[in-house]
């Protein structure tokens, strides 16, 4: 082993050691340091009238009925060549962090690693090529995937239905609550007000009230969870639902969720339940046998394709047999003679008369669907159970790691989940949560979920998942024990961090304020 690569290091021994000239401040002529290139906007690289590609010219002017909308002026744009524009994306790519370089510790997005096996399968022709505007008969394929996955979806949460063509988780929960409103109004009852636990996913109230609904929040206990006495009063015959996520963002499992649904029940309103952290207790948990109406599932958190690895998420919503006839189009129909069709509008009136309408134009994301069922094919019930077991697993192993050196708020409350939360309560005056975050960076490590879930001052959400190793979570957490050691004792270097990034820290703020989204020329 030497200073330079040392390949003897684990994680008991401490933080590495490094040499002088690797932590001392460079200073280039160019601004490059080694291969980590400096590199300025595309505009300040692009020279007027420069282009990758020769034009030939243009003979006369545009016709007469398109002349109002010829520019007066020629736009701004860069001019590159081509191995201008190659080499200006390809070093911004170098810069940025993937999972395929190290963890994505961001609690409740679930970022873990993508198997290429399921890439593989998603990249098949027969799949990759699919038209959302061919002939049924020529989908037959296709349809039968979306259709396998809608069982497997079904088995797993318990529930009798689904609706594939929700794109995201919030897309899902806005389908759950329109067939929330869709069965309330088939009854006749005009309800207004949806409560949401302080505990509950982010999105749900956004959602409740762009459903149309009146928000109102119900507290958590002290050990982090929905305060059941708190919502029991609240319940009312205006009440349409009752927003709740399990495991909660507080990273805990909610475990009187079948109580409150039969509160619930009984005064004729009913449970949503956010499905973003389904990763925690997939093959373990059937949400429909804790009294769930209606849960919408993240495939690309829980059944592969993290977050932009392969285009849009996908939020399939599982349905209780109260929600079932009231279910979103189109939807798939197997005939007698074992043809899969699309039941759409034209169909609506026959077959399925209470639907609310569409969720989107098409049936759902495609890419999707095939990335989850080759998850769920290829590790079987026996592997999904284990996705879960070794998620809380890790996410334990760092919160009971850290508990020591970081406040860890509900470490009293039980094992966590999926995820761990601390906060930065005992760091030194002048010190808080976005200074860890900001010094990870500099330890090479993407940052953890910050300032978030708001119950919780200063918050830190961990969320390891099951596809880090021991040995992966041991340097983690020593990166994450280092700065908050030195958060405690009051290092001042650190609330500089980060020092080694292609950019210094940021006033993030402003930026949120007052973005600059147009070029404008250099005084």
């Amino acid at each position: 082993m030497n200073d330079l690569n040392p390949a003897g290091w684990r994680p008991e021994m401490g933080p590495r050691q490094h040499p002088a000239h690797e932590t001392a401040a460079v200073h280039t002529a160019t601004g490059n340091r080694g291969l980590q290139l400096e590199e300025p906007l595309i505009f300040e690289i692009g020279a007027p009238g420069g282009c990758g590609v020769d034009f030939d010219a243009v003979e006369g002017g545009p016709a007469d009925a398109l002349a109002p909308f010829v520019r007066k002026a020629p736009l701004a744009l860069p001019g590159l060549s081509e191995p201008e524009t190659v080499r200006h994306y390809t070093r911004l790519s170098r810069q940025n962090y993937a999972i395929d370089l190290g963890p994505f510790p961001l609690g409740s997005c679930t970022m873990k690693h993508n198997p290429r096996l399921d890439e593989k399968v998603a990249r098949m022709a027969g799949f990759a090529d699919v038209h959302p505007l061919q002939p049924v008969h020529t989908v037959q394929g296709a349809l039968k995937v979306i259709h396998e996955l809608a069982q497997w979806l079904c088995t797993l949460t318990g529930m009798p239905g689904v609706a594939m063509t929700p794109k995201a988780g919030a897309h899902g929960e806005l389908c759950g609550l329109l067939c929330i409103r869709a069965a309330l109004e088939a009854r006749g009852d005009a309800r207004e007000v949806v409560l949401v636990p302080e505990s509950a996913h982010g999105t749900n109230p956004a959602t409740a009230a762009f459903a149309g609904y009146r928000v109102e929040s119900i507290p958590a206990t002290a050990d982090g969870r929905v305060d059941r006495a708190a919502l029991e009063a609240r319940l009312g015959s205006d009440v349409a639902a009752v927003m709740i996520t399990n495991p909660n963002t507080c990273g805990l499992f909610e475990r009187e969720l079948k109580a409150i649904a039969d509160a619930v029940h009984a005064v004729g309103a009913f449970v949503y339940c956010d499905g973003a952290n389904f990763n925690a207790i997939v093959g373990r948990v059937r949400p429909g046998d804790l009294g769930v109406d209606a849960m919408h599932i993240n495939l690309h958190k829980t059944f592969s394709t993290p977050h932009g690895g392969g285009g849009p998420g996908s939020g399939p919503v599982v349905l209780s047999e109260a929600l079932v006839p009231y279910g979103p189009l189109p939807f798939i129909a197997v005939e007698a003679d074992g043809e899969l069709r699309l039941i759409e509008e034209e169909d609506a009136p026959r077959d399925h008369p209470g639907a609310f309408g569409r969720m989107s134009a098409f049936h759902g994301q495609m890419g999707m669907f095939t990335r989850a069922l080759a998850y769920i094919l290829s590790h079987g019930a026996d592997g999904l159970r284990q996705v879960s077991g070794d998620a809380v697993l890790n996410a334990n192993y760092l919160l009971r790691s850290l508990e020591d050196v970081l406040d860890a708020p509900f470490g009293a409350s039980g094992p966590c989940m999926h995820e761990a939360l601390f906060s930065d309560d005992g760091f030194a005056a002048g010190f808080s949560t976005i200074d860890l975050a900001k010094g990870l960076i500099d330890e090479g490590f993407h940052p953890m979920t910050v300032y978030f879930p708001l119950v919780v001052h200063g918050a830190m959400l961990v969320e390891p998942t099951e596809t880090e190793s021991k040995a992966g979570l041991d340097q983690l957490g020593m990166a994450i024990r280092s700065l908050a050691e030195r958060a405690r004792a009051g290092d001042e270097a650190l609330k500089h961090a980060p020092m080694l990034a292609p950019r210094r820290r940021l006033d993030e703020t402003l930026a949120a304020r007052k973005p600059v989204l147009r070029w404008r020329e250099p005084a």
